[in-house]
C-alpha cells in the first residue's frame, strides 16, 4: 500500500524558514516522482515543486512555480524514502496546506500537473505571519 505523509509545517514569520518531509512508503522510491502542491484559504490547489527520477539514464530533474523559484529547494533522500522541501525567505502568501503526491516518473519536456500524481498524502498547514 502506498503511503505519504507530510510534515514539517508551522507558524514562522515573514522571511523565515521551515522545511517540510514527504515520509513515503509501498512504492520503488527511486523510480518515481514526488511532487509537492499547496492550496491556501479560498483558492484552488496549485503545484509546488516537483522532483523525478526520470525515464531514461539522466532524466532526472527538479522543477519549481514561478513563485517560490529561488526560494525553495525540493531533494530526495533515498535511504529514507523522503522528499524534502526547504522553505526560505518565506512570504505570507505561501500560507497554506501543503500536500506531497507521487507518480510515475516522468521525462524530460513533459510539464508535471495535479494529474500526473496518483498517490496524495494529508497536509501540513504553513502559516507565515507578516
Amino acid at each position: 500500500e502506498v503511503q505519504l505523509q507530510a510534515s514539517g509545517g508551522g507558524l514562522v514569520q515573514t522571511g523565515g524558514s521551515l522545511r517540510l518531509s514527504c515520509a513515503t512508503s509501498g512504492f520503488k522510491f527511486d523510480d518515481y516522482s514526488v511532487g509537492w502542491f499547496r492550496q491556501a484559504p479560498g483558492k484552488e490547489r496549485e503545484g509546488v515543486s516537483y522532483i523525478t527520477s526520470g525515464t531514461g539514464s539522466g532524466d532526472g530533474r527538479s522543477d519549481y512555480a514561478d513563485s517560490v523559484k529561488g526560494r525553495f529547494t525540493i531533494a530526495s533522500d533515498n535511504a529514507k524514502n523522503t522528499v524534502y522541501l526547504q522553505m526560505n525567505s518565506l512570504k505570507p502568501e505561501d500560507t497554506a496546506v501543503y500536500y506531497c503526491a507521487a507518480g510515475p516518473p516522468y521525462g524530460l519536456g513533459y510539464k508535471p500537473s495535479e494529474a500526473s500524481f496518483n498517490f496524495w498524502g494529508r497536509g501540513t498547514l504553513v502559516t507565515v505571519s507578516s
